[in-house]
């Protein structure tokens, strides 16, 4: 046999091994990367409810309410200490809750030794108050953001929003409620005793090295971290009692990059009330909801006596293709809280069959339409830069947003400052779910969205607003743009330069 076709034999020998060997390993993480708590959860410790924050009414008739930053550590697992951050606690925060037409201030204090912001996601309030990237609170130092609150009741919440370590942040634990009250709502027969029927449901998906917070991204995951389990307002293998025979859950997806597919394993039908801006025009019934990092849900679920139930995440099938839907999560399922009913349980009057009026523009009379493309890399081409303008609006008009994904992957989209109607969904009417006011939406790949959005103000031609990816990891990368509202004819203005890109 002559040398050549022995190096040859050898070569091809190599290139066998080296093919099945690939093959093995890529076939070996395609099974690795589902993940499915269902029929795991041992459900044995009672849900944590976070506390009303304390607050205090001024002179000038004005609510303020006290927030610190601050580290600390917490047992998830019995005698295992994680470290953590948190507000006024070691982990998480207090929901604040305010009275539309009250002014609010919060006093807030970094006791932490990196800096970082507090943008209360969904409130319409002026952008030096929002709390995005510029308005950034130095370790020791204090900032007082205060507005007058002016939306319909809803359910917002706040997280921290620096330019470049966003997922680092809000994965440590600093995360809040904040529950806007108006009067409308307050006449409603809906479940709305705070703690008892009217539940806050904060989801965060997590992974554990030891004591410590595995926060590692694995391979092929390019929507960002996705963990092996879930928590509920920072309780591991939740369960909670229900002593009514309707409770409202108001669902938030806390987590940085993974999305939910709500719903019970006997597929009964539950009432969708709200979404992100406040309460639908009627409710509509459902048996999933389906919501984004940051998006926000409140159902109301009809329990029996005697009866548990779980609260379920079940598999997407709406990513795009396969590959995608494996790696970004979508084969996943979670068994997230139970719910056990009292043997007896109080009555509950029924659902009301109108519970509201929109705020948000029907999109006619439009002064304007603007195009955004997502892609991982930026939005319309462009990484997001601290010191770029990239939107000016004028305050006062009705634009519509034509928002598109075709990256291939899963991203979503959230605008600062305003609640949005979704007018089309790749050119047909949204589903009920995307009915209400919003302020994020879930765009996987192959999904166009038209939006219609008032910008009341006030104008600031000097400081932003954001508008960007809610995939955290997507926007400490640079998918996030900003825009100012300025007064008819006027221009933007310069941001201020006291923090560069991270």
């Amino acid at each position: 046999m002559s040398l050549l076709k022995r190096v040859l034999i050898v070569f091809g020998s190599l290139v066998t091994v080296v093919a099945l060997a690939a093959g093995g390993g890529v076939l070996w993480l395609w099974n690795d990367a589902e993940i499915s708590t269902v029929g795991e959860e041992r459900f044995d410790n009672e849900l944590s409810i976070p506390p009303l924050a304390k607050s205090r009414v001024d002179s000038d008739g004005t609510r303020v309410f006290d927030l610190r930053m601050q580290a600390g550590e917490k047992e998830f697992k019995d005698g295992r200490k994680t470290s953590t951050w948190g507000f006024n606690g070691d982990y998480l925060g207090p929901t604040l809750r305010a009275e539309r037409g009250e002014k609010v201030r919060v006093r807030i204090r970094n006791g932490l030794d990196e800096a970082s912001t507090v943008h209360w996601h969904g409130m319409h309030l002026p952008a030096k108050m929002d709390g995005g990237p510029h308005q950034m609170v130095e370790p020791g130092g204090k900032w007082s953001p205060h507005w007058t609150v002016d939306q319909p009741a809803s359910t917002l919440w706040y997280h921290p929003h620096p330019h470049g370590a966003t997922e680092k942040h809000v994965q440590r634990g600093l995360a809040g409620m904040f529950l806007v009250d108006d009067k409308q709502s307050a006449r409603l027969t809906l479940p709305k005793k705070y703690g008892v029927d009217d539940l806050p449901v904060i989801v965060q998906d997590v992974r554990f090295d030891g004591a410590k917070f595995d926060h590692g991204h694995d391979m092929m995951r390019n929507v960002g971290f996705l963990g092996d389990r879930t928590m509920v307002n920072g309780t591991l293998r939740p369960y909670q009692k229900v002593g009514d025979e309707l409770v409202r859950l108001r669902l938030l997806n806390a987590s940085t990059a993974r999305t939910y597919d709500f719903g019970f394993p006997d597929d009964r039908a539950f009432s969708l009330v709200g979404t992100d801006g406040g309460l639908l025009e009627q409710p509509a019934r459902m048996e999933r909801i389906q919501l984004s990092p940051g998006e926000r849900a409140e159902i109301v679920v009809r329990m029996v006596p005697g009866e548990k139930t779980v609260l379920r995440s079940f598999p997407q099938d709406n990513y795009g293709s396969s590959w995608n839907q494996r790696f970004s999560g979508g084969d996943d399922s979670f068994d997230v809280l139970e719910l056990r009913a009292a043997k007896q349980l109080r009555a509950s009057a029924d659902i009301p069959q109108q519970l509201g009026e929109l705020e948000v523009p029907d999109g006619k009379n439009a002064a304007r339409g603007r195009f955004f493309d997502l892609k991982q890399s930026g939005i319309n081409g462009r990484a997001m830069k601290m010191d770029r303008i990239d939107e000016t609006v004028t305050r006062g008009t009705t634009e519509t947003w034509t928002v598109r994904n075709n990256n291939g992957m899963p991203h979503n989209f959230h605008v600062h400052d305003v609640q949005f109607r979704v007018l089309e969904v790749n050119g047909e009417a949204p589903p009920p779910e995307l009915r209400g006011a919003k302020d994020t939406v879930f765009l996987p790949n192959g999904t166009t969205m038209k939006l219609a959005m008032r910008f009341e103000g006030p104008a600031d031609p000097d400081t932003p607003y954001m508008y960007h990816c809610h995939l955290l990891t997507h926007e400490d990368g640079g998918m996030m743009g900003q825009f100012v509202v300025v007064e008819k004819g006027g221009r933007a203005g310069a941001p201020p330069q006291g923090h560069s890109n991270h």
